[in-house]
Parts: structure tokens; C-alpha cells; sequence
């Protein structure tokens, strides 16, 4: 996927591109993988010249009971499309789309 990003051509693209990514946290819970991330980032910026990416480190579940109980997450905050917001403000489309994204999974 950061490969096909990286073949836009951002300078042609009035306002840019965003990349959202999304993660769970238990992806970054060992060393191994959070050096991993690290290299996928540099790589897109050093290697592939990619423009912009944004991710959202937090489970499906907890958004889910977010949704539900918004008073029990009120420090809750996620990127949405070029800028961070508290989650339990969003439309509820918005934080369905949010629950939705694709979860990036590192091997």
C-alpha cells in the first residue's frame, strides 16, 4: 500500500494526500515490532518519497465502547482526515468510518 501511495503525484494534488493507517495496540507491544514500524516509516519518507501519514493506535473494541459509553472516554482523541478530535464529539458516521478503517497488521 505505501508503495502505490508513494506513485501519487502530491504535487499535482491540490491540498495534499493523507494516508490514514490504523493499528491496535497490541501490535506495538513487543521491541520487535515497534523497530518494524519505525523502518516501514522511514522507508515510505526516506525510500519512497511518500508525502503524509497518520495513524490511530487504538482497538476496534475500545472504540466500539466509546460509542456506547462516551462518558467513560472522555480523554479519548483520533485522527480523522488531516486532524485529531475527541472521539465522543465526532458524527456518529464519522466514528463509524473511524471503526471501520482497515487494521494494519505488522509481520
Amino acid at each position: 500500500m505505501f508503495k502505490r501511495v508513494s506513485k501519487l503525484r502530491t504535487n499535482k494534488i491540490t491540498g495534499g494526500v493523507l494516508l490514514n493507517q490504523k493499528m491496535t495496540p497490541q501490535m506495538l507491544s513487543t521491541e520487535e515490532n515497534r523497530q518494524k514500524l519505525e523502518l516501514l516509516i522511514k522507508t515510505f519518507f526516506n525510500r519512497l518519497h511518500g508525502y503524509h501519514v497518520q495513524y490511530n493506535i487504538v482497538s476496534k473494541e475500545t472504540l466500539i465502547d466509546a460509542q456506547k459509553h462516551p462518558e467513560n472516554h472522555k480523554d479519548l482523541i483520533v485522527r480523522v482526515a488531516g486532524y485529531s478530535a475527541f472521539f465522543n464529539v465526532l458524527s456518529k458516521n464519522t466514528q463509524d468510518d473511524i471503526i471501520g478503517r482497515i487494521e494494519q497488521f505488522l509481520m
